[in-house]
């Protein structure tokens, strides 16, 4: 299973504001080059994550980008359910398309579903601020100034 490059951006942009202090304000600029990543892409990404209401975006020339919750509230798992929208991880995931004609007595299916439910339970055990535990080192490769 590999989760979307929109996912992968996401988690990057929710970890870099995460590592800003006392509502210090990011760019999209500025996280576009930590990360080499087009803005352009970055504002699709950004203005999602404002919808889910996990980033607050000030507007203006002293405007940018900064969490709207604490790191200890942003869940990973859930945030990537909401996220990524397709987990078919085989055609006879998706109702309707059932094309294989050991479908009605295949285990695999059932194999690969607690396989994705245990993926999720791992993930929803973590939060941003487990992301960013070892901010000094996260900081220093982000070349972001740290206090």
């Amino acid at each position: 299973m590999q989760l979307k490059k929109y996912t992968d951006y996401a988690l990057r942009v929710l970890i870099f504001t995460g590592l800003k202090k006392d509502g210090e304000l990011a760019s999209i600029k500025e996280i576009s080059e930590v990360y080499n990543i087009s803005p352009n892409h970055l504002g699709k990404i950004v203005f999602e994550l404002n919808k889910l209401e996990l980033l607050e975006t000030i507007r203006g020339r002293n405007g940018g980008i900064r969490l709207a919750k604490a790191p200890e509230e942003v869940n990973i798992g859930l945030l990537i359910r909401r996220l990524e929208n397709d987990f078919n991880l085989l055609e006879c995931f998706n109702r309707g398309a059932d094309h294989c004609v050991i479908t009605p007595a295949c285990t695999l299916k059932h194999v690969l579903n607690k396989a994705l439910h245990a993926f999720f339970k791992v993930l929803e055990a973590y939060t941003l601020k487990d992301l960013i535990e070892n901010e000094q080192e996260l900081k220093a490769l982000m070349g972001i100034a740290s206090e």
